[in-house]
């Protein structure tokens, strides 16, 4: 089958993209408004972009021609948390994708325990088994749609004790979800290692 993306609607290309591109892993990203009001979602287009300094880069698309709550709470703080997503928080991440009205506090709708930062204002969820404390550092818009990739810098990792093996988080223990196409995830299933001796 052959499929020319000029002929694909903006949804259309969405639901191939997303069954291409394929397991992702989940940024939960937590935020909060100049008013104080904290925002909590999860975005799966979402990678490290520089090692020094450390930098993560997650796509923001608009909702109605809009930005979302969590791009808007980071164009006006230049802060934000990455929440890594393992098993056991599978659900309260799912539900916080809902769509609440503005002026919500989601950390505390969704009962969600949170602590806070040690840099940056704005909440890190306490059960999350690594956070990592950024600031922004710059936006590109992509397409027609207006979608944004916006990039921050690593300021502080919370790492989960149990995760840190010589310098390297232990992937087995983490048991990171990954996101697939729709509402449907994954976990890491079998693992594979190769000894680099034999690349």
């Amino acid at each position: 089958m052959k499929i020319h993306s000029e002929n694909l609607t903006r949804s259309e290309a969405y639901k191939l993209l997303t069954g291409v591109v394929v397991p992702r892993p989940i940024a939960w990203i937590s935020t909060i408004s100049n008013q104080g009001r904290s925002n909590v979602a999860p975005f799966s287009c979402f990678t490290f972009v520089s090692d020094d300094p450390p930098m993560i880069g997650f796509n923001c698309g608009l909702r109605d021609g809009r930005r979302k709550h969590t791009a808007a709470n980071i164009l006006e703080t230049g802060e934000f948390v990455v929440n890594i997503v393992d098993e056991p928080l599978l659900d309260p991440m799912h539900r916080s994708a809902i769509d609440y009205p503005d002026g919500i506090d989601e950390i505390e709708l969704l009962d969600l325990p949170s602590v806070g930062s040690d840099l940056i204002a704005p909440r890190r969820i306490a059960s999350s088994p690594i956070s990592l404390e950024c600031v922004m550092d710059r936006t590109v818009i992509f397409g027609r749609s207006g979608a944004e990739f916006i990039v921050g810098e690593i300021k502080l990792f919370h790492v989960r004790d149990d995760l840190l093996r010589n310098g390297k988080i232990d992937s087995e223990q983490l048991r990171p979800l990954a996101r697939l196409a729709g509402s449907v995830y994954g976990t890491l299933g079998d693992i594979i290692r190769i000894d680099r001796s034999e690349v």
